[in-house]
């Protein structure tokens, strides 16, 4: 019993921690966390990031707002959540990936300041985010969770199998807590869980479910194999590229299906 008691603590312990680090939700004793191993956790965040959003979707749309509007808030809070702290990744990474010379990517990349390609970067994926969610009509809440969770399953997956390119920085510690396939293959099975519940209601949903997990998990493996082959390696600006990029990506497909 006192092994199972301490099993859940650690469980909480480690999703609180995660919840402080990748979002702006408040939480107790929230200085006490440790953060070594949050990345485990950050496709779980992503689906309760998504399931949030979600509600709010639901909520607009019961109010009767404007698709478009309607999916400019949504794309907003989906933002604001995480406190732009994967948007900013994505945006260092951009102005990185613009330098020539490969030596100065990781310089440009630690610079504060915003580039002309990290704020087109930021641009393009809030109007693919916005235009793609107002294109799509059905299931909205689930997709929003699944892209919120591939997006950052498709982190861990980099962490895990890239090296970081830095001895320091804020992505390091994630390199040395995402060791082996026990620390992504629970929250795959998680997010194939979830896509594919809706077969059990409906079996004339199979393509739809199977279309989200084929295409989820593809976007979210070759985002982060292309930040590879450009960088050689990841970062932590990196890691939050690959979320924002098989977030938007993943949306964009799901307008097709």
């Amino acid at each position: 019993m006192t092994n199972k008691c301490q099993w859940w603590k650690q469980l909480l312990l480690g999703i609180g921690s995660s919840v402080v680090f990748y979002t702006i939700i408040p939480l107790p004793y929230m200085y006490a966390f440790d953060f070594q191993g949050v990345a485990r956790f950050a496709p779980v965040i992503g689906l309760m990031i998504g399931g949030i959003l979600g509600l709010f979707d639901a909520l607009l749309i019961y109010l009767g707002v404007p698709a478009l509007t309607g999916s400019a808030l949504v794309v907003c809070s989906w933002m604001a959540i995480t406190g732009g702290l994967h948007l900013d990744g994505a945006m260092d990474s951009a102005d990185g990936l613009a330098v020539g010379d490969p030596q100065r990517r990781l310089e440009v990349m630690a610079d504060s300041a915003t580039g002309a390609f990290g704020a087109m970067a930021a641009i393009a994926l809030l109007l693919l985010k916005t235009a793609a969610l107002t294109e799509i009509e059905q299931n909205r809440w689930l997709i929003i969770m699944t892209a919120a969770g591939w997006g950052r399953w498709g982190q861990v997956i980099a962490i895990a199998r890239y090296p970081y390119l830095k001895p320091t920085g804020k992505g390091a510690f994630h390199k040395q807590a995402i060791r082996s396939y026990k620390d992504w293959l629970p929250t795959l099975v998680l997010l194939i869980a979830l896509s594919s519940w809706q077969i059990f209601l409906n079996r004339n949903q199979i393509f739809f479910a199977t279309a989200m997990i084929v295409s989820g998990s593809a976007i979210a493996i070759m985002t982060g194999a292309w930040f590879n082959h450009k960088l050689g390696g990841h970062t932590g600006d990196t890691y939050g590229a690959v979320v924002e990029w098989t977030e938007a990506l993943f949306l964009c497909v799901m307008t097709i299906i």
